[in-house]
């Protein structure tokens, strides 16, 4: 069989297995695959599928989208994307509405500097809902100098001192 030209994802592999400190056999079966199968993917045999390469990666613990790089799937910026929008989501400290805001505000920024938006990633926005409609100026980095609270947030207006008064 001719080794195909899947760039150096089975020697990657390779040595993200035995990092891992796996046998051959544990991945397959950790990631669901056979085998032989993993074998020639490994020797560069065999080009597996976006789904093939997501299991190992999940089997490994290591960035599906790296793998996906490797294998051709997908290019580089894509990949910087993808990871910056999937660390996003998976915060476990900031809420689905927080999330869904600061996806909004990262594509707004890369459109600004020129770099287009993917089809595929864009962020979920309700019907007719105005973009950022809810979310507190201040906290998007408008500051108009107004007292925080100990957490940062906005406590009120600004407070001016009144006028000095003038006596005649």
């Amino acid at each position: 069989m001719a080794s195909l030209n899947v760039g150096n994802l089975g020697e990657y592999l390779r040595e993200q297995r035995r990092n891992a400190q796996l046998s051959l056999r544990q991945l397959a079966d950790a990631a669901g695959v056979s085998n032989p199968y993993l074998s020639q993917i490994e020797r560069g045999l065999r080009k597996p599928s976006a789904e093939v390469l997501q299991q190992v990666a999940k089997a490994l613990r290591i960035s599906a989208e790296t793998l996906y790089v490797r294998a051709g799937i997908l290019d580089e910026k894509e990949r910087d994307e993808l990871e910056t929008r999937a660390v996003i989501l998976a915060d476990p400290s900031i809420n689905e509405r927080q999330k869904q805001v600061l996806l909004q505000i990262y594509e707004s920024f890369r459109k600004e500097n020129g770099f287009e938006t993917s089809s595929y990633a864009e962020p979920h926005e309700e019907p007719h809902a105005e973009p950022y409609a809810d979310v507190d100026p201040g906290a998007v980095g408008a500051d108009d100098g107004g007292p925080r609270t100990a957490d940062g947030r906005d406590a009120g207006p600004k407070q001016t001192p009144p006028p000095p008064s003038r006596t005649s």
